[in-house]
């Protein structure tokens, strides 16, 4: 059974930083291209950055326009585990964060169970 468990979220003042962490089990973590969402209250679901199966470093990774510069996404396939690393952030980030096997970014039910990012003074 495929399992995501996002980490890491909480509440930042605006210009902090939060890294975080979604662990996968379940299924062969470097065979998939991975890809963290999120969704903000009174907002739709917004896609943020997905990483290909072996791009441990990100390096061509892909990002919204509203995080470019901002966020870097990572992975660590001996760990079996993704990582966002957001920096500069505002009140407009605040959201709950989602990582998904971007092969199922349709089916929510596939999804994690997501983490709280609050960006508030």
């Amino acid at each position: 059974e495929v399992q995501l468990v996002e980490s890491g979220g909480g509440l930042v003042p605006p210009g902090g930083s939060l890294r975080l962490s979604c662990a996968a089990s379940g299924f062969t973590f470097s065979d998939y291209a991975m890809t963290w969402a999120r969704q903000a209250p009174r907002r739709g679901l917004e896609w943020v950055s997905t990483i290909d199966s072996k791009d441990t470093e990100g390096v061509s990774a892909s990002y919204a326009d509203s995080v470019k510069g901002r966020f870097t996404v990572s992975r660590d396939n001996a760990k079996n585990t993704l990582y966002l690393q957001m920096n500069n952030l505002n009140p407009e980030d605040t959201a709950v964060y989602y990582c998904v096997r971007d092969t199922d970014y349709r089916y929510r039910n596939r999804w994690g169970q997501g983490t709280q990012v609050t960006v508030s003074s």
